[in-house]
């Protein structure tokens, strides 16, 4: 809670496994994953769905003769998610340290509690001392540091952008360019309140498209809940993962030695593009 402990605090772990429901089990996961772990899941998945998924372009949906091994599938899906893992990171790690060096929402209420308890004045906004957030953490917790979902704190790099979402970014991008946007989910599922069953989905179709974005954004949001960035951390970090992966496709398309048309797909702004042979 921000404040200083007040003896040895035991939590009794939830013995029952739940399916992912809610902002505390999302900032868990954020926590606790590797940076690819979630692209890879949703890969093995979507390639799960049957021989359907894959993009129109892709130069062995029509042979007879051809398996899609080691390319065209599911492996080559993987080896791309993975392509994003340590290139996301370089080019997040380079805004944060050698460009912008934003402190940690921590950090900030940090300050935020020494300028309200007096020990010291910054420039800060007077429109957050009103939010009533502020206020019920002091009355609760008696200071004005930032409650996080973990106990160690902020990681000890900068905030701005998000590695979380830039890895998000470019995973999701590549994906959606390797795999059918427009294919529909079949028989889709969501975890009920108490995250012990999995309950039919009803709704407008859930296509492959908008469920890699919904992970993007989700991976980017668990972040924010888990207290160790600002929702303007996350959202640019998306666009340049997604900037990234565009620059490593339009690398990689020149390698294919298919009769292969590119990669088409839609940006998260909805917008279409097509990377094809130079």
């Amino acid at each position: 809670n921000g404040a200083n402990p007040s003896g040895i605090t035991v939590f009794t772990p939830d013995a029952t496994p739940r399916y992912l429901r809610n902002n505390r089990d999302l900032a868990q996961y954020v926590l606790r994953d590797f940076n690819a772990q979630a692209y890879t899941n949703a890969a093995l998945i979507i390639n799960g769905f049957g021989s359907g998924v894959y993009a129109d372009s892709n130069p062995l949906n029509a042979s007879a003769s051809q398996t899609r091994e080691p390319m065209w599938g599911i492996n080559h899906a993987l080896d791309l998610v993975s392509r994003m893992a340590v290139m996301s990171q370089s080019v997040a790690w380079y805004q944060k340290w050698l460009v912008h060096r934003r402190a940690r929402p921590e950090v900030f209420f940090g300050r935020v509690h020494n300028h309200l308890t007096g020990a010291a004045s910054y420039p800060i906004s007077s429109e957050l001392f009103s939010s009533p957030a502020l206020a019920m953490t002091f009355t609760q917790y008696g200071s004005y540091l930032l409650p996080m979902a973990t106990p160690s704190g902020s990681p000890l790099h900068p905030s701005y952008p998000a590695g979380h979402a830039t890895m998000a970014g470019a995973a999701v991008t590549v994906l959606k360019a390797f795999f059918k946007g427009s294919y529909v989910v079949p028989n889709p599922v969501q975890a009920s309140d108490d995250g012990l069953t999995l309950l039919p989905y009803s709704g407008p179709a859930l296509t492959i498209e908008g469920e890699l974005n919904k992970l993007a954004t989700n991976i980017a949001i668990g972040r924010d809940a888990a207290g160790v960035h600002f929702r303007s951390d996350g959202d640019p970090g998306l666009a340049l993962g997604e900037a990234m992966a565009i620059t490593v496709l339009s690398d990689l398309v020149n390698t294919y030695h298919e009769d292969f048309p590119g990669f088409t797909f839609n940006k998260f702004d909805g917008t279409s593009i097509t990377i094809s042979k130079r």
